[in-house]
């Protein structure tokens, strides 16, 4: 699509936006108004001014959406046009800034980036060391904890000498001996390295001078300081966000970045785009009615040319095995009857564990599902393994990387010595690897421990020397390296069924097709493939590939659309959260109830239970106080038992019957 079509596309506040170039801007887009159009609009748009693409900057949370951002950019300009313009997330770019300034902060230029996986491997052997192996805290809970500490700039906790407390200084100690930073640390260094060096910053400003941000609603307040330093004096700051869908407060998001704009950029234009093209005005009047019951927001309204719509149900069923079975019996009769595609519907809860139930009632009925988020292509075993020797190659001081390989696959270094090198490290406060060379150390061990440790040395150097050189094929080598530690062999020995080895072997090959695009694609070197594998573990990326209805948090939702949508377990406790009266959070939870009700495109389901199971007793509920805010004009109330006592249209059964009697035969 040309530049010229993208225009005449806008409505004229859509066309507003994209065309309001310099100063600061605030674009509120309400749910399925066409954001993204805007925004990549508005890039193209810039381009074809004169505008040069090394100056504009435009900032996202996911790599998903940031790949789509460029996409769309580079269909709307000339070929090429758009190759300098940088579209990336806020952990990207804070990895630019840092490969910049990092070295006056204490670290190496070379510093290696920790995923969640290697944080928890860490955070686990220092609870370990702290409280011996029946350790109490879990290493999974500490990491959310950090995280949480460094994003809300909030203590860890009240008391100084508590355990968290120890474990959180030791972490970040360790953390920075071994050359690393998290993903917290991306935007505190980055923000710091800015702050503390005026000539860094000045010279990021200058690059760039055009600065779009998306989904501002999530934004924390590291983020909005990243920004505040990033934009110079002209103030040329677009934002689009809606803080009707800020519903990650519990992640750090603050909304007052969004309510105050004006307190941080002077006299900003403020745009609305209201036209919804997702869903009909019935859903939207509902949403409407729902979300205009938080005080503290920017008002806007949805409306949409696609028509009233059905009425949205509300059905009340005796408990949730009941409640699943119907939904599965619902999803049946769309696919069968109304001809729609699973991948057209999705089942929508507050919390994770509400889907169990479905997922058993959807596999009896042998309807595909998706349950959206799963583990990582990069979190998995035999990658972890490859990546760990890739990084050790570059970041000897890498002791996550190292004690993963160390006896991948075994040799001659056994449990009891790594567990001595990994003491000797601590108590002369070196790295694992450092302790390995250390002539002391070596001569506390066995002839054959110190002939082993020496050969694992020298090929750890041999390799580090072409995993240094920019132009190496960094993807060639990696296939050399498997080949002499004869990792085949070892998975193969390591995997419990031949679908295992045969699944785990097609990893390790896609992950080496991946390295040889990277390095056709790409001239920053093994370091620069790596530095792309560690951002695509940000947390904030949902894996929703597969085939099938969609099993989904309300949460991880946002940004999706179905044209069927069914809301489940809408009770008190559940939604709203019973934690959200304690923390005063209420107003986060109707906005997550207003997400889950903008996803629906057509057709919109909400039930909830009279009781549930909770430790094998039915204990009884009550249905969610934001029923009472909901427009009664919209909703058609019914229960179960009325449901399960209406006649079955005899023209539906007839069509009902003629469709099986077709699959029978087919």
């Amino acid at each position: 699509m040309s530049i010229n079509k993208g225009f005449l596309a806008l409505n004229p506040p859509q066309r507003a936006a994209a065309e309001q170039i310099y100063g600061p801007v605030l674009i509120l887009a309400g749910a399925g108004t066409g954001k993204t159009r805007v925004v990549t609009t508005r890039i193209a748009g810039m381009l074809y001014n004169g505008i040069p693409a090394s100056q504009i900057l435009a900032v996202t949370f996911t790599n998903k959406a940031a790949n789509e951002m460029r996409e769309r950019v580079s269909d709307m300009v000339d070929e090429k046009m758009a190759d300098d313009a940088t579209i990336c997330t806020f952990h990207s770019l804070c990895v630019r800034i840092l490969r910049t300034c990092i070295e006056r902060l204490g670290y190496k230029k070379t510093f290696s980036i920790y995923t969640a996986g290697d944080q928890q491997g860490l955070l686990k052997r220092i609870i370990v060391r702290k409280l011996g192996k029946d350790e109490s805290l879990d290493p999974k809970m500490a990491s959310m904890m950090i995280s949480q500490a460094k994003n809300t700039g909030q203590p860890i906790s009240d008391r100084e000498d508590s355990l968290i407390n120890e474990v959180y200084q030791t972490y970040q100690k360790e953390l920075k001996q071994l050359n690393a930073v998290d993903f917290d640390d991306l935007l505190i260094l980055a923000v710091r390295g800015l702050k503390e060096n005026p000539d860094i910053q000045k010279e990021w400003q200058r690059r760039f001078r055009f600065i779009m941000v998306d989904e501002f609603q999530d934004t924390n307040h590291l983020q909005m300081d990243l920004l505040r330093l990033l934009v110079g004096q002209e103030q040329n700051i677009c934002v689009v966000g809606d803080d009707d869908q800020s519903i990650y407060g519990w992640r750090g998001a603050d909304i007052t970045n969004i309510l105050d704009f004006e307190r941080f950029f002077k006299n900003p234009k403020v745009i609305k785009l209201e036209e919804n093209y997702r869903s009909t005005n019935r859903i939207l009047r509902l949403a409407n009615s729902l979300i205009r019951h938080n005080i503290d927001r920017r008002e806007k309204t949805l409306w949409s040319s696609k028509g009233e719509g059905e009425k949205i149900r509300v059905v009340s069923m005796p408990d949730a095995e009941t409640e699943a079975e119907w939904i599965v019996s619902e999803i049946l009769e769309c696919h069968r009857i109304d001809r729609r595609n699973y991948e057209d519907i999705a089942i929508q809860f507050r919390m994770n564990s509400q889907s169990r139930l479905l997922e058993q009632t959807l596999r009896e009925a042998e309807i595909p599902y998706k349950l959206i988020g799963g583990q990582s292509f990069y979190e998995r075993r035999e990658i972890k393994d490859i990546l760990g020797y890739l990084g050790l190659f570059l970041n000897h001081e890498d002791d996550v990387s190292l004690l993963r390989v160390i006896a991948t696959p075994p040799r001659g270094i056994g449990q009891g010595t790594i567990a001595l090198a990994t003491q000797f490290s601590i108590d002369h406060q070196i790295s694992v690897f450092e302790a390995l060379n250390d002539f002391e150390f070596l001569a506390s061990l066995t002839k054959r421990a110190q002939n082993a440790i020496e050969e694992f040395c020298e090929f750890i150097h041999r390799y580090s020397d072409s995993a240094h050189t920019p132009s190496a094929n960094y993807a060639t080598m990696t296939e050399e390296l498997l080949k002499e530690i004869n990792y085949p062999d070892f998975l193969k020995k390591n995997c419990k069924t031949p679908e295992e080895v045969d699944i785990r072997r097609k990893n390790v090959a896609e992950l080496i097709d991946g390295m040889h695009h990277h390095f056709e694609k790409s001239k920053r070197g093994l370091r620069g493939f790596l530095d792309s594998v560690a951002l695509m573990q940000d947390k904030e990326d949902n894996d929703d590939s597969g085939k099938g209805v969609s099993l989904i948090t309300m949460h991880a939702a946002k940004g999706l659309e179905f044209p069927v949508a069914f809301i489940v377990g809408v009770e008190d406790g559940v939604l709203p959260h019973s934690r959200s009266i304690e923390e005063g959070s209420r107003d986060e939870e109707r906005r997550l109830f207003y997400v889950g009700i903008t996803r629906a495109m057509e057709d919109l389901t909400i039930t909830w239970c009279h009781s549930r199971r909770r430790y094998g007793d039915k204990l009884p509920c009550q249905p969610s106080s934001f029923f009472r805010e909901l427009d009664k004009e919209e909703l058609e109330e019914t229960d179960h038992e009325a449901l399960a006592n209406v006649p079955v249209d005899e023209a539906v059964a007839e069509d009902y019957f003629e469709q099986m009697k077709q699959m029978l035969s087919g």
